[in-house]
C-alpha cells in the first residue's frame, strides 16, 4: 500500500468555489484565467487581476495553486501566455498546468514550475522522460488502465527520472468528475460543427445532445435505445480508491471548475474521507456506498464505476440531459447579515418558500459552501414553520455567513 501523503486537487472556477474546496480540505486546487484554459467558456473565470487574492487565500490556507494554461496556442497568443506566466511567477504560483511545447519551454526559461497536462496523452515512460525537461509533475491519459499506470511509476523509480527540481517526477491522476468522449479530451466536434474550438476552452458540448441515427439511402430513422450516444457518464473512483493508490500515484485530480461550491465541497470532502481511511485502514464496502450517495447529490451524469482504470470499455452512456443529482439546489434568497455572538444568519426570502427543517446550501465568495439543515426558523423575530417571498428570515448557522451570500433549498429530485 502507497502510504505516502496523497494530493488532493480541487477545481476552483470562482471564488466560492476555490473557498469551498479549502475549507472541505483539499491540498491543492487548479484554476484558470483569461481565455487560456480549458474552461475559457466558464462565466466565472478568474482574471488576471485576481492572481494576488488567489494567492493569498491559498498561501493563509497552506494550499498550492496550479493555473491550467493547457489549450493549444496560436502566434496572436504567445504575448499573453508570456503575460499570464511572468505574473504567476511574480505572485509565486505553485506551477501551470500546460500542454502546448511553446508555455512549457518559456516557463522552464523563467523558473516557473510546469506540470504537463493530460491533454497530451501521456502513455508510457519514455514521453515520461522526454517531457521530464521541463515538467516535475505528469497527468497521464485518462485512458491507461491501474497496471500501465503502475508501470509507469515503478520504471519512474528504476530509471530514476527525475524533473528540474532533481526529485523522481510525480504522477497524477483524474479521479473524478466529467469524461470528453474523445481520446484525453482532444475533440474537433465542436469546432466543425459550431467554430467553438474544444482544444481552445471553448467547447459547446453538442456531443451531449441527444441525437437520431438515420440510413442516407433510405431516409429511414433507426431506433436507438439511447439517443445520447456520444454523452459518457461521469468517472468515479470512490469505489477502488485503495487500488489507485498502490500504483504509487501522488496527486488524485477531481474535475469540475465549471460546477458550483457545493459541488466542489461535497466532492473534495468525500475523496478527502476516503483517501484518509485507505491510509487508516477504515476503507470499508459501507463507507464506499455512504460516499457514492454523498456524491449523487450534487450535478452528476451518471457515474462509471472503474472506467478505463479497470480496463472497461467507454460504453456507458449518461441517458439524460444535464444532471441525474439526487438533489435539486433552487435559488431562494440573499444574505442580509450575521450576529456573531450568537451565531445566527440573517436572510431575504425573494423567491419561492423555506420551511423549517428543509435543507439549504448557502454560498459566497468568502463562505464557500456550507450545508446545513434549518432549525429554530423565525421570521421577523418571531418563531415560525414557515417562510415566503418578501420574509426576513433567521436562524443558526454554525459558522459566519456574509451579506450578499446565495441561499438554496436543497430537495429531494422527484
Amino acid at each position: 500500500m502507497n502510504n505516502k501523503k496523497i494530493e488532493i486537487m480541487s477545481p476552483a472556477g470562482s471564488f466560492d468555489a476555490l473557498n469551498a474546496a479549502i475549507k472541505a480540505g483539499a491540498d491543492s486546487v487548479y484554476f484558470g484565467i483569461e481565455q487560456m484554459n480549458m474552461r475559457a467558456r466558464a462565466a466565472n473565470n478568474f482574471k488576471t487581476e485576481d492572481l494576488p487574492e488567489i494567492m493569498r487565500m491559498c498561501n493563509e490556507a497552506g494550499v498550492r495553486a496550479y493555473l491550467t494554461l493547457n489549450t493549444i496556442l496560436y502566434d496572436l497568443d504567445l504575448e499573453l501566455m508570456k503575460k499570464i506566466c511572468d505574473n504567476a511567477k511574480k505572485v509565486g504560483v505553485t506551477a501551470v498546468i500546460a500542454c502546448d511545447i511553446s508555455v512549457l519551454q518559456y516557463a522552464k526559461s523563467i523558473g516557473l514550475e510546469v506540470h504537463i497536462s493530460t491533454q497530451q496523452n501521456v502513455s508510457n515512460i519514455e514521453s515520461v522522460k522526454f517531457f521530464s525537461q521541463f515538467a516535475d509533475v505528469v497527468v497521464l491519459a485518462r485512458e491507461l488502465t491501474l497496471k500501465q499506470i503502475k508501470n509507469i511509476v515503478e520504471q519512474i523509480k528504476t530509471q530514476n527520472v527525475c524533473g528540474p527540481n532533481g526529485e523522481l517526477i510525480q504522477i497524477e491522476l483524474f479521479a473524478h468528475g466529467a469524461l470528453c468522449v474523445a481520446i484525453s479530451g482532444k475533440c474537433h466536434m465542436s469546432l466543425t460543427s459550431y467554430n467553438a474550438p474544444a482544444n481552445r476552452g471553448v467547447c459547446l458540448q453538442n456531443c451531449r445532445r441527444s441525437y437520431k441515427v438515420i440510413d442516407e439511402e433510405t431516409g429511414v430513422e433507426l431506433s436507438v435505445d439511447n439517443k445520447y450516444i456520444m454523452s459518457p457518464k461521469d468517472l468515479c473512483t470512490i469505489g477502488f480508491l485503495d487500488k489507485i493508490l498502490d500504483t504509487g500515484v501522488y496527486v488524485l485530480k477531481l474535475e469540475g471548475r465549471g460546477r458550483s461550491a457545493d459541488y466542489v465541497s461535497t466532492v473534495t470532502k468525500t475523496y478527502r474521507e476516503a483517501v484518509d481511511s485507505v491510509h487508516q485502514g477504515t476503507y470499508t464496502k459501507e463507507k464506499i456506498e455512504k460516499w457514492v450517495q454523498e456524491l449523487a447529490t450534487v450535478f452528476n451524469r451518471g457515474f462509471w464505476h472503474g472506467g478505463y482504470y479497470l480496463g472497461k470499455k467507454l460504453g456507458e452512456w449518461s441517458g439524460v440531459y444535464g444532471s441525474r443529482s439526487s438533489k435539486v439546489k433552487t435559488y431562494i434568497g440573499v444574505g442580509k447579515k450575521f450576529y456573531k455572538k450568537i451565531s445566527v444568519g440573517e436572510f431575504l426570502i425573494e423567491t419561492g418558500e423555506l420551511c423549517e427543517g428543509d435543507e439549504v446550501v448557502i454560498t459566497g465568495p468568502t463562505t464557500g459552501a456550507l450545508k446545513i439543515k434549518i432549525k429554530d426558523l423565525r421570521v421577523d423575530g418571531v418563531p415560525s414553520k414557515t417562510s415566503s417571498k418578501g420574509d426576513l428570515i433567521t436562524f443558526p448557522v454554525p459558522e459566519r455567513i456574509r451579506k450578499n451570500d446565495k441561499l438554496f433549498v436543497n430537495k429531494e429530485r422527484e
